[in-house]
């Protein structure tokens, strides 16, 4: 029997959104119309919105983290370490939001009942599928920046148990994002890493890059912790309670 999708409502608005707004801000478009990246902007927000209105407080404030840290990465990757450049050479408003919207449609999706009932077999399937994704890169299109960044999550993974799933799901979103937003001309990856070590070619987009949102992730559960200590305590010792009670 399949279970009722209880999330959908989260996840499905964010993977529409953005497959359509990264259309909107194309470099094909925007040599017809002026202005799309600001159509991509109000959608964007009104997505962000409709998300933020039905998630738990906690997930709202780790989005509001989230675009604040997001804004900060950009800042210093884009525009000053130059590892990626967007199509007007600046920082889209829907970057920073589409990244907490990414963060909010993952946590969503991890918690299907459908997914957490073969979590098992889901995160083999996954965790090799990375492998065999970025290999098929690095063998095609000399990806070497992007295998290493996956060689890095292969190791990241192994750190973190129990929560596979989560950064797993985080790197198939990542992909289906990144491959968009380069196929649509909204941003583009260097040849080469930092388009400065030549040593390292890199593929439009690197096969691995989700590293990095990972390091995302990381830092808004940081924020959260030192800015919500008490709540955080009181729902790891309730974790811990519910562990005691099924052991």
């Amino acid at each position: 029997m399949i279970q009722k999708l209880q999330h959908k409502s989260i996840y499905m608005p964010v993977l529409l959104m953005l497959w359509l707004g990264l259309f909107l801000d194309s470099q094909s478009l925007a040599e017809q119309v002026q202005y799309t990246q600001w159509a991509t902007n109000g959608l964007v927000l009104f997505c962000f919105a409709w998300v933020y209105s039905r998630v738990t407080s906690k997930i709202k404030k780790l989005m509001l983290y989230g675009v604040v840290l997001a804004l900060l990465g950009e800042v210093i990757f884009s525009i000053l370490l130059g590892m990626y450049e967007y199509r007007l050479e600046n920082v889209p408003l829907y970057v920073p939001l589409g990244h907490s919207l990414i963060y909010a449609a993952v946590f969503s999706l991890q918690k299907e009942k459908t997914i957490q009932r073969h979590k098992t077999r889901i995160v083999s399937f996954l965790y090799w599928g990375m492998v065999v994704y970025s290999s098929l890169w690095l063998v095609f299109d000399k990806d070497v920046f992007g295998f290493l960044c996956m060689l890095g999550i292969l190791f990241f993974l192994k750190k973190i148990p129990g929560n596979e799933l989560f950064f797993l799901l985080m790197f198939y979103m990542v992909v289906y994002l990144e491959l968009l937003g380069t196929y649509y001309q909204c941003w583009v990856w260097p040849d080469i890493w930092f388009d400065q070590i030549s040593f390292i070619p890199s593929s439009n987009p690197p096969s691995g890059i989700s590293v990095f949102y990972f390091g995302f992730d990381i830092g808004c559960l940081w924020i959260y912790k030192k800015l919500n200590g008490k709540t955080w305590r009181r729902m790891k010792t309730l974790r811990r309670l519910s562990f005691l009670k099924q052991v």
